[in-house]
């Protein structure tokens, strides 16, 4: 949802290339608008490539400022929002490089580079039994035979040969039957992650203030 600014009546229903043409012909006050309709798209672009909420803020803000110094290059072949996130995108590659922290994956299988630590972390372990609570409930809406199957493989770590002997079935069908537990079990979890998706990475009012306030002073003084 566009966090647009309480003033400027009417500025709100103007598109991005009537604005951007205002701002050139003199109505700098109106650039605000743009960044207001625009935070949330091109804070999350930054904070997926330097995975820092406060650096990515930093990345946003020498993005707009390059984009208003450079406004007159818009040329309206794209989309305003596709022109400035790509200017933010190079800004936050260009400092991950700069640092050394950047290195793209191949099209090898990716491995999530989760963070590892030995010391307790109360906000980890509140997240871990969440997380264990919804795949037990997961777990819990696998179809009959399904769930036995599952629970002997995959928690606690039965070879195929050793859980058919359990359950008395072949090693064929407690294959498929693993296999179809797995996916199930995976849409499971992305279905009930998706609805929670667009909530992440949110760039709430108070950043989108500090921000906004911090561009347009850095634009009143030349930059």
């Amino acid at each position: 949802m566009p966090i647009e600014p309480p003033v400027m009546a009417g500025s709100t229903a103007l598109s991005d290339e009537a604005v951007v043409s205002r701002v050139l012909a003199g109505e700098t006050a109106l650039f605000e608008v743009l960044m207001r309709r625009h935070n949330q798209r091109v804070y999350r672009a930054a904070r997926a490539i330097v995975r820092d909420a406060r650096e990515a803020e930093d990345v946003i803000q020498e993005a707009y400022v390059n984009a208003y110094t450079h406004l007159s290059q818009f040329d309206g072949r794209a989309q305003f929002s596709t022109w400035l996130t790509k200017i933010a995108v190079y800004e936050a590659l260009a400092r991950v490089r700069r640092q050394r922290r950047y290195e793209p994956l191949d099209e090898s299988p990716m491995e999530l580079n989760m963070p590892t630590s030995t010391s307790p972390d109360p906000e980890r372990q509140a997240f871990g039994r969440e997380l264990g609570a919804l795949i037990e409930s997961a777990v819990d809406a696998l179809g009959d035979g399904y769930r036995e199957v599952f629970m002997l493989r995959q928690v606690e770590g039965l070879s195929t040969t050793e859980t058919a002997e359990f359950l008395g079935v072949s090693e064929d069908v407690v294959k498929t039957r693993f296999s179809r537990a797995r996916h199930s079990l995976q849409q499971h979890l992305l279905d009930r992650a998706g609805a929670a998706t667009s909530q992440a990475f949110t760039f709430g009012q108070d950043h989108c203030d500090r921000l906004v306030a911090t561009v347009m002073a850095r634009i009143a003084i030349g930059l």
